[in-house]
């Protein structure tokens, strides 16, 4: 009984800290925007960029929150069905809200400028390259799947929480980059952009592929739910990745002039 209780209580915490932490990102956000509005009603502050804002809170909570969460521990299909969510489906919609250029609209001007020059310096251009964005959004699930790290990450609760963030931070990289509202360090034109997008789209249809045929995959899970989460990282990656690239082509005409509006954001 006491094991039992333990474990009760410890569940509520899993799930009360998520949530408190995802309502402390929402109404952090929602008052930035009244302030930016504040600050100026002439330019004021898009309701759908705070629309894609709480999507994107609202998709980390059925991550994170029951019944997705549980199930995850319980089921691989559950874990791929979070992981979709919070590294692909989540990411896309926060970067749609364009945080980066609320911050500095709602910033003073000395620290808005300092902001700006660490978003030029070299670490973070490095960091932003779409091919470091890439092998760490992409890439990095090789490594996670087909070796004995993921059964690492599932017996050990901080690698667990580990892992959930670098699916987020990962996923809003290579979303940022691709298709991100906000200005960047550096992104590459729109043909760069689609074929970084491309080699996405068949780097995870490579490994769902080889997961579901069983060749090399190192997961401690029955075979129906090895070879069902490789369904829904086929499918559900696709469907993410159609998602980013129509995201693409709709900021696309504005991406030149990010730099410009950002240095004028901060002195604003």
């Amino acid at each position: 009984m006491p094991a039992r209780g333990h474990s009760a209580g410890g569940a509520v915490l899993e799930s009360l800290l998520p949530m408190l932490a995802l309502l402390a990102a929402a109404g952090t956000y929602l008052l930035l925007a009244r302030r930016a509005r504040r600050r100026n009603p002439a330019l004021g502050w898009s309701r759908w960029r705070t629309a894609w804002f709480l999507a994107g809170i609202f998709l980390l909570g059925m991550a994170l929150l029951p019944p997705v969460a549980p199930f995850a521990h319980e089921d691989f299909r559950g874990h791929m069905a979070q992981h979709m969510l919070i590294g692909m489906y989540a990411p896309l919609a926060l970067v749609l809200a364009a945080p980066l250029t609320l911050v500095l609209r709602t910033l003073p001007r000395a620290r808005g400028r300092q902001l700006t020059t660490v978003l030029h310096s070299r670490p973070a251009r490095l960091v932003a390259h779409p091919a470091v964005a890439l092998a760490l959004s992409t890439g990095s699930l090789a490594v996670l799947y087909f070796t004995p790290l993921y059964n690492t990450t599932m017996s050990n609760p901080a690698a667990h929480w580990l892992l959930h963030a670098h699916f987020l931070l990962s996923g809003y990289l290579f979303a940022y980059i691709v298709a991100g509202a906000d200005p960047a360090p550096f992104r590459p034109g729109v043909r760069a952009r689609l074929i970084f997008l491309g080699v996405a789209v068949a780097t995870h249809a490579v490994i769902s592929q080889l997961m579901y045929g069983g060749f090399w995959v190192d997961v401690h899970a029955p075979i129906d739910q090895v070879q069902g989460g490789a369904e829904i990282m086929y499918y559900g990656g696709d469907i993410a990745e159609l998602l980013l690239a129509v995201a693409l082509v709709a900021t696309w005409r504005t991406a030149p002039g990010m730099g410009r509006r950002t240095v004028s954001a901060a002195r604003g």
